[in-house]
């Protein structure tokens, strides 16, 4: 790919391109902001500016580059939707997901475990319950009542 690894002349990249300069050889943003890329260099662009993208792959080991571009567009890409959380929104959004989903699994442990378990027999001396699936029924909305407490007391600020 023409000007995409060694900054040549023939086709700048793209923050060149968008900075309307000549892509000398070894330009650090050639190799991860191809000309076909334009979109992505003009959000990292505009996000962090190109002089601090630059100052940060340069600190950045070779090996490592790809990886601190890849992070860098994708806190661009957030910052761009929300301004103010950044890639923290959806973090945040997936942390209260997985907390519902465990809430959910605990939930449904605890039906398997009342639908598994056989009914204790009655103590001697007292006639057997008329209707043990009334009974089972109560528990399980108890118990329901009891997870569905539990979980909201749990939850935690997303800031800690």
């Amino acid at each position: 790919m023409a000007g995409s690894g060694s900054g040549s002349s023939s086709t700048p990249c793209a923050s060149c391109k968008l900075l309307r300069r000549r892509c000398a050889p070894g330009c650090v943003f050639a190799p991860y902001f191809p000309a076909e890329e334009a979109q992505r260099f003009a959000m990292v662009h505009r996000v962090f500016g190109a002089s601090n993208v630059s100052k940060m792959l340069q600190e950045v080991a070779p090996a490592r580059r790809a990886d601190a571009v890849s992070s860098l567009v994708y806190e661009a890409s957030a910052r761009v939707r929300d301004p103010v959380y950044g890639c923290v929104a959806a973090i945040s959004s997936l942390q209260q997901q997985v907390s519902q989903l465990q809430m959910q699994l605990a939930l449904a442990h605890a039906e398997i475990l009342i639908c598994v378990q056989p009914p204790p027999p009655p103590p001697p001396g007292h006639p057997p319950a008329a209707a043990p699936q009334d009974e089972q029924h109560i528990l399980l909305n108890a118990h329901h009542q009891l997870m569905l407490q539990d979980a909201c007391l749990k939850q935690e600020s997303m800031w800690t």
